[in-house]
Order: C-alpha cells, then sequence, then structure tokens
C-alpha cells in the first residue's frame, strides 16, 4: 500500500513552514544565536536555536491553557498547519476514527524542573494540580487529538533524537496494515531549559567557544566540537495515496521504505563500525525495494560531534560506498533539535525531491578525512533525484531511517515548495 505525504506543519529556529524553511535550508540563513537576555538557559548555553515566544491563546482553548508545556504548544500549533497544509479538516475529509496522531519527544521536562523548584522553595502546598498533564509524553498527542476530534490510534514515541522519524515509520506501517487512511505524525522538543541544557553541557556534548554563533554547527567539518541544542516541532500527514487522491489531495513525496535497528552497544555512543546504521539504512532501501545506486540524496543525522559523524559517514560507507551518493546535514543551520530533527530533515528531503535542489551543510570548511563522502558545500546543488534517504540515530543505539520517493503526475505538490 502506497503511503504519501500531504501535509506538513514545521516550526523550527529557521522559521514556520514549508517556504520559509526550504528558503532558509537552502540559502544559508541560519537560526543560530546566542540566547536572548532572560532567557532561562543563557547561562548554560553559549549558542542555541530559540524560537520566539508563543501566545497559549494563540493555539488553544480552555482554563489550562497558561499551563501548557511549550512542547504541547509547538506541537498543537504544528498540528494545525500540518492539516490545513493537506486540505484536511477531521469529520470532512477523514473518518474521525480512521485517522491517528502519533508525536514523539521526552514531554514537557521544564514543567517539572519549574514545579521541583516550586515544592523546593515553597512546600508541597506550591506543587500545580496539572503537573502530570504538563510532563506526560503523551499529552502533546493527546491535546491535539482533543483539538480536532481524532478518535483513531494515538501514542508517544520515546526514542531519543530518533523519536520524531519513528514516528513517521510507525505512522507509515499502520497505514500499510489499513488501520488508518491518515496519520499525523512527527515530534516537538522544548530542551532548553538550565537542567537539561548543563547536562549536556557538562557531557562536553555542546559546540563552545564559537565566537560566531551561526557558525558553531558544523557537521563533519575537521573542527567541529559538538552539537547545538534547538526547539521546535514538526508534524506531517501522512496517507494512503487512494484515499489522498480520491479527495483531490497534492502530495509532497512517497514514504517509500523505512528501517529501524538498535546498535545493542552502549548507552550513548555510536557503534564505531557503523553497522547498526548501515543496517537501518539497508532495511529502508529493501522495503521500499530500491538498490542504493538509485538514491539521490542523503540528509544524514551528522549533528557535528565527532564520534557521531565519523560512525555515521563509516555506515554510509558501507551501503553506498564512499563518496556514492551526495550528502549534507541541514542542522548546521537549524541545530539539533532531538527527536524533532528527523521529521524537520524528513520534509527537506521531500522538498528537495520536489524542487530539484539540494540543500548543502553550511559551515563545511574542511571536511573531516575521518568523514569522506561526496558533501554538499556551500551552496545547493542542482540534482533530479527520485529517491531520498534521512537518518535519525539517538540515545540507547536507537537508528531510524526513512526513503522518500518523488512523486508525480496531476497529484504532485509543484516544485516551487511555497505554492
Amino acid at each position: 500500500m502506497t503511503v504519501v505525504i500531504t501535509g506538513m506543519g514545521l516550526f523550527s529556529p529557521v522559521g514556520r513552514g514549508v517556504e520559509a524553511t526550504f528558503a532558509a535550508l537552502t540559502s544559508g540563513r541560519s537560526g543560530l544565536a546566542r540566547p536572548p537576555e532572560g532567557h532561562p538557559a543563557r547561562e548554560s548555553l553559549e549558542v542555541a536555536g530559540v524560537l520566539p515566544p508563543i501566545d497559549p491563546r494563540t493555539v488553544a482553548t480552555g482554563p489550562e491553557t497558561r499551563v501548557l508545556d511549550r512542547v504541547v504548544l509547538f506541537a498543537l500549533l504544528t498540528a494545525a498547519d500540518a492539516l490545513a497544509d493537506a486540505g484536511i479538516e477531521v469529520g470532512r475529509d477523514v473518518d474521525p476514527g480512521r485517522i491517528g496522531v502519533i508525536v514523539g519527544g521526552v514531554g514537557g521536562m521544564s514543567t517539572l524542573e519549574q514545579q521541583v523548584i516550586a515544592r523546593t522553595e515553597r512546600g508541597r502546598a506550591a506543587v500545580s494540580p496539572y503537573l502530570l498533564t504538563g510532563i506526560l509524553p503523551n499529552m502533546a498527542s493527546a491535546r491535539i487529538a482533543i483539538a480536532h476530534g481524532i478518535r483513531g490510534y494515538s501514542s508517544a514515541v520515546g526514542t531519543a533524537c530518533a523519536s520524531g522519524a519513528q514516528a513517521v515509520a510507525d505512522a507509515a506501517r499502520l497505514i500499510r496494515a489499513g488501520e488508518a487512511d491518515v496519520v499525523l505524525c512527527g515530534a516537538s522538543e522544548a530542551p532548553l531549559f538550565p537542567t537539561f541544557a548543563d547536562t549536556f553541557g557538562n557531557a562536553r556534548a555542546l559546540a563552545r567557544g564559537w565566537a560566531d554563533p551561526t557558525e558553531a554547527s558544523r557537521p563533519f567539518d575537521r573542527r567541529r566540537n559538538g552539537f547545538v541544542l534547538a526547539e521546535g516541532a514538526a508534524l506531517l500527514v501522512l496517507e494512503r495515496a487512494g484515499h489522498a487522491a480520491a479527495r483531490g489531495a497534492r502530495t509532497y513525496a512517497e514514504v517509500a521504505g523505512y528501517g529501524s535497528t538498535t546498535d545493542a552497544h552502549h548507552p550513548t555512543m555510536p557503534r564505531p563500525d557503523g553497522e547498526g546504521a548501515a543496517d537501518c539504512m539497508r532495511q529502508a532501501l529493501a522495503r521500499a525495494d530500491v538498490p542504493p545506486a538509485e538514491v539521490g540524496y542523503v540528509n544524514a543525522h551528522g549533528t557535528g560531534t565527532k564520534l557521531g559523524d565519523i560512525a555515521e559517514s563509516t555506515a554510509l560507507g558501507k551501503v553506498f560506498g564512499v563518496g556514492g551518493v551526495p550528502v549534507s546535514s541541514t542542522k548546521a543551520l537549524t541545530g539539533h533539535l532531538l527527536g524533532a530533527s528527523g521529521v524537520v530533515e524528513t520534509a527537506a528531503c521531500a522538498l528537495a525531491l520536489r524542487a530539484g535542489l539540494l540543500p548543502p551543510t553550511y559551515h563545511l570548511d574542511d571536511p573531516d578525512p575521518d568523514c569522506p563522502a561526496d558533501h554538499i558545500r556551500d551552496e545547493p546543488r542542482v540534482a533530479r533525484a527520485d529517491h531520498a534517504l534521512t537518518n535519525s540515530f539517538g540515545f540507547g543505539g536507537q537508528n531510524v531511517s526513512l526513503l522518500l520517493r518523488r512523486t508525480s503526475g496531476a497529484g504532485a505538490r509543484p516544485a516551487d515548495p511555497g505554492r
């Protein structure tokens, strides 16, 4: 059964929406900066991908609106954008019982931190009765379902930085099994608070020491020294192709294959031989019945960590041969949105296929010889590709790869992603 992407909701440091996102990724407009004065994580982060404030009343209603964690606000905003982009109103365009929602992420951990501080400083009476609905990982999915009347499958995915991509894979599997016609899927993350930032900082995982914060995220560059923490969300509307055609929907791309493996190696370190990641990519290709030579672009996980970039490069070489496929990492501009990164990057692949324009890895001034690849550098590469693959890897050895296929014909979106 063919599964297609018919809608996108994107909110990341480089902008909100399809047009703004792709324009940034292909023009080099960075979303990274020093956290502004007054930001709670300013003392913990030299550089971050910070989103503007959101008025909760613009995305939710009711007495609990003021206590919604940013994770939920981001999810509600991008869910509404994705459904509008797909032209879907639940109950009119899809049976409420035949649409599902899957949102990944760690949940409202900033709310937990605030409530622990409140209890420590003011005692047990200071703990909010809304604590649980603020921190539970499934609350983003639940709030979306409530807001839109979605009564089908609903779940949360917690596979660390692979969560969003895993949500897309799970959604595709659900549709292929005939259990849903439409699934809203992706991830939302809001990690820019002191405790979360400090744990990465103390682990020496974050980029540091850069005079220009826009140049701090440098995947595959010899001078890279860590990733840049960022917040945001991305949700996609996946749909059974026949259902999409029947309602005259336009498609961005087909989700042709997916792979999901575990390194079984270390809680935080990737396998140095890249074999778990390589197996994951092979799974995605096999499910789509696509040989490696037919893949025209890979949007890498590429966070800018020393070991991670080398392990992924090794895995890519095993699957495609060294230099066998054009590769880039858009995290150079967006930073690392943890679980939400993989969905932003899935969208980037779909838009690249549509436009025939492959986004580069910016700030890749001196490629690390331990990361050999056909790196797209400095400027976008004009190339007509039929398939693109994106990787997402997470703590615990979680590996997810998604393979997209370019769609054509009357139902396909125009090449200009803004139309």
